[in-house]
């Protein structure tokens, strides 16, 4: 049914790639916030798994690295139904994304490491009766990646790095479908909640050059990940008495459904300038394939099949950040992204109510023996979406025109790493 495909497509999309816009993350470590991304020039941490791995090279030792990020949305978004304008509130919510990191050098030349990391994630809470119910009213989907990867120094200028990407993806959603029993002409709202998993995999490069104590450059890139989602639809009430309210519908019957989505690829580039020892700053851009995620095929265990049009845009990232050492001890951070908007408004859905948005991002950084410890705190602002020409499913059969407002989130983030 119409409502099980739109469930389906976000459980699917759940599962794309690097920040871009969409449900993309890069909240990888406190310090990579707090620098706007820009840790693929300068990828001297642990974190450099993540941003570009070729950097862990400039890492002696072992390091350790662990955190997590809390993300807090907030919005509305505006639905005309009857004549009337309608605000609705998201519901408070805290979401989390936590990261892990150890590189290991393993000779003078050669560098192993290992990355555990969020790269996609949406989380939105809606009120049960709000006019937006038959398309969504709760949503939450995580991914989590695992890289191992290995680093070669081929020069004192060039590293290089390949890694290997299995990513995992869990997600449940409710929205309200309309049934009605077969000898009856009432519909009713019926719950329909939706959660599913699923593995893909894909493979990592990253390249870094440190030209000289003052300028160095790094370019990363992450492949396509086709994502094989697994998930079972469960109603409030079902059997094979109550139909949908659409006739060429399915019954409200419990069932399992499935979809297969080629992810998109994405590639990073920053370049850092270093005046002094302790002042470095750095300019980067990230360019995401989501042209790849035009449509989705959804297929339940009831013989229903659909396509369901998304047609979004590739998006670019452009970042710029600083960070100053007043200390041996203590650091100062601040980074500033822009992002171009990737949603089709004439598919769009209220699961990701954001069409390009603004970060500033301010941390600091303390580091004593052989421990840091990053903190950092960003803002989002968040374009808004407007509603009036989508064809979605849940929106364009109830609402009649309506937009995304003051939608935005605060980011709090903290890294603690160790050396040995």
């Amino acid at each position: 049914m119409r409502a099980v495909c739109v469930a389906l497509a976000l459980m699917a999309c759940c599962a794309p790639g690097a920040r871009g816009e969409g449900f993309a993350l890069n909240e990888w470590s406190a310090r990579g916030l707090a620098l706007a991304g820009g840790l693929v020039g300068r990828a001297d941490d642990a974190s450099a798994v993540a941003y570009n791995a070729a950097g862990i090279t400039q890492l002696p030792g072992t390091h350790i690295m662990a955190g997590m990020a809390f993300i807090s949305p907030s919005g509305s978004l505006v639905t005309n139904s009857g004549g009337q304008d309608h605000s609705t509130y998201t519901k408070p919510a805290i979401w989390n994304a936590p990261h892990a990191y150890i590189t290991h050098q393993l000779s003078d030349r050669a560098w192993a490491g290992l990355g555990v990391f969020s790269r996609f994630g949406l989380g939105n809470s809606y009120p049960g009766g709000w006019a937006g119910k038959y398309n969504v009213y709760d949503i939450g989907v995580q991914t989590v990646s695992f890289v191992p990867t290995l680093a070669i120094k081929l020069n004192d200028i060039v590293s290089v790095s390949v890694g290997v990407e299995a990513m995992n993806a869990h997600m449940y959603m409710g929205n309200k479908i309309r049934t009605r029993p077969t000898a009856a002409p009432q519909t009713f709202d019926n719950d329909m909640q939706l959660e599913g998993y699923g593995w893909g995999y894909g493979a990592q490069f990253g390249l870094h050059m440190r030209f000289n104590d003052q300028w160095s450059m790094g370019v990363s890139y992450k492949s396509q990940v086709t994502m094989n989602i697994n998930g079972d639809v469960e109603f409030a009430y079902q059997g094979s008495n109550l139909l949908t309210h659409y006739a060429h519908l399915p019954e409200a019957r419990n069932c399992s459904a499935n979809t297969t989505l080629q992810l998109p690829d994405s590639a990073a580039m920053g370049i850092t300038y270093r005046p002094l020892d302790n002042l470095s700053l750095e300019v980067g851009t990230v360019w995401t394939r989501w042209s790849t995620y035009n449509a989705l095929n959804i297929y339940m265990d009831n013989g229903y099949s659909s396509i369901n049009n998304k047609e979004w845009r590739d998006g670019w990232n452009f970042n710029g950040s600083v960070e100053y050492k007043p200390l041996d001890w203590w650091a100062l951070r601040a980074g500033f992204s822009i992002e171009t908007p990737v949603v089709n408004e004439k598919h769009a859905d209220y699961m990701i109510p954001t069409n390009g948005r603004r970060m500033l991002s301010l941390g600091t950084g303390f580091n004593w023996n052989d421990w840091t410890l990053d903190l950092t705190y960003a803002h989002l602002w968040i374009n808004s979406v407007d509603y009036g020409t989508t064809d979605a499913a849940g929106i364009a059969t109830v609402v009649s025109g309506g937009n995304s407002k003051d939608v935005s989130a605060n980011l709090f983030m903290f890294s603690l790493g160790y050396s040995f």
